[in-house]
């Protein structure tokens, strides 16, 4: 709910209660007022009547003969309501009545006079009705001025708002919102301009501090590697069993930190989002696939591993950053070789709508969502760095894809699939 209809609803509730109250009191009020002054008219008459009497003589003739009423039988005294048909209107009229008791010559007679209430109702009638057109009124006017203020006083948030949606960070620059006039619009604009500044400022250090670890290290680890390459060839260590083994040990760690390093920059350019959409080129995935398949081929033949591929015909390009589409298509075929078992089966899927790799292997147990997660490994002693499925969310999430994962108990069957946006 906005905060501006919110705030119009409570001004509604508040006005019609209040408005409701104000208006019953008022028809109350009036009611008792118009029934005080007709009973005050109505204890006039019994006084001028009784002296009548008194004096001895005889009671004035009224215009219309339910006005008066007398009877020598008793009656109930004091005030009370009745109604009486008009015989002009042929209708029943209310009558607010006194009923008293006053000397006669054969004992005691019982006068009535009545009041008419048509003309107290009918003013009822005008009151209330005044006061719900007033009441339409208020609340139209209420609901006007809020729009009112909603186009105007707002119209500084709605411009940060709109701002703050449309705004990237990649573009290296602060928001730069203006001062409006409402001081506490300014102050939010302020606070946010401080905000983007020091948001770009950390981007921009993180950025380079990214670029200059994977530069700075990559050369390091490529040397070491050639170095341990070359070391590993020498003559000298064919009798030396124990210096030999230890070589290729290192050789095996630098040449897994060399995987790590990539996987880690990787990523943190994924986070970062530091591919430009301009880099983006047209890719065909069937293409991709099969030049894929072809260099691990030889490790498919290795592991005596069965590949079934389907294919989808005519498969339109895809606007993908070459690299990170190269990497998708890449984890998700090793990791379905890495976990697989001796004379396995591999099944890849390629339609316009998904991309899908399914493989045999052993039952693995805990919670499948944090197999994505970084460093998560189904073996603890493997060169794996445990990044691939985790570099496959990023990329998905990049670019908007979905990717999940399913395991089918027999046969034992591993799935994951992304769909395309």
């Amino acid at each position: 709910m906005q905060l501006l209809a919110a705030t119009t609803r409570y001004y509604l509730l508040l006005a019609a209660g209040l408005f409701a109250l104000a208006s019953g009191l008022l028809y109350v009020g009036l009611e008792w007022a118009l029934r005080h002054e007709a009973e005050e008219q109505l204890r006039d008459e019994q006084t001028y009547v009784q002296q009548v009497v008194a004096q001895g003589r005889p009671l004035p003739t009224r215009l219309f003969a339910y006005e008066l009423d007398r009877s020598a039988r008793p009656r109930a005294l004091g005030y009370s309501d009745t109604l009486l048909l008009d015989p002009v209107e042929r209708e029943l009229v209310p009558f607010r009545q006194l009923t008293f008791q006053v000397p006669a010559s054969q004992g005691a007679e019982w006068i009535t006079v009545r009041k008419s209430l048509v003309e107290s109702q009918d003013l009822l009638r005008v009151v209330l009705g005044v006061m719900l057109g007033a009441l339409a009124l208020l609340l139209l006017g209420v609901v006007g001025l809020n729009r009112w203020l909603a186009r105007r006083l707002w119209a500084p948030f709605q411009h940060t708002l709109g701002r703050l949606r449309a705004y990237d960070l990649h573009r290296h620059q602060p928001l730069g919102l203006p001062a409006p006039a409402i001081s506490e619009f300014a102050e939010l604009n302020q606070a946010l301009n401080q905000l983007s500044e020091r948001l770009v400022a950390d981007y921009e250090n993180l950025r380079q501090f990214t670029e200059n670890a994977a530069h700075e290290t990559q050369t390091p680890l490529a040397i070491m590697q050639a170095k341990l390459e070359q070391a590993l060839q020498a003559p000298a260590l064919l009798e030396d069993e124990a210096t030999l083994r230890l070589l290729s040990d290192a050789r095996r760690a630098a040449q897994r930190l060399s995987r790590l390093h990539q996987a880690l920059t990787l990523l943190s350019k994924l986070e970062n989002q530091q591919f430009a959409p301009t880099q983006a080129v047209p890719v065909h995935l069937d293409q991709l696939l099969r030049d894929r398949l072809a260099v691990l081929e030889p490790l498919l033949d290795a592991r005596d591993l069965r590949l079934t591929l389907h294919v989808a015909p005519d498969l339109p390009a895809r606007p993908l950053h070459l690299g990170l589409a190269d990497s998708l298509v890449q984890n998700l075929l090793q990791n379905a070789i890495k976990h697989n078992v001796p004379g396995g089966e591999i099944v890849v899927s390629l339609t316009p709508t998904a991309f899908e790799v399914s493989n045999t292997g052993p039952a693995v147990s805990g919670d499948p969502s944090r197999f994505f997660e970084r460093f998560r490994k189904h073996n603890a002693a493997s060169d794996s760095p445990g990044l691939g499925l985790s570099i496959v969310q990023h990329i998905c999430a990049y670019y908007g894809f979905q990717v999940c994962y399913a395991y089918a108990t027999y046969p034992a069957r591993h799935t994951l699939r992304v769909e395309f946006a």
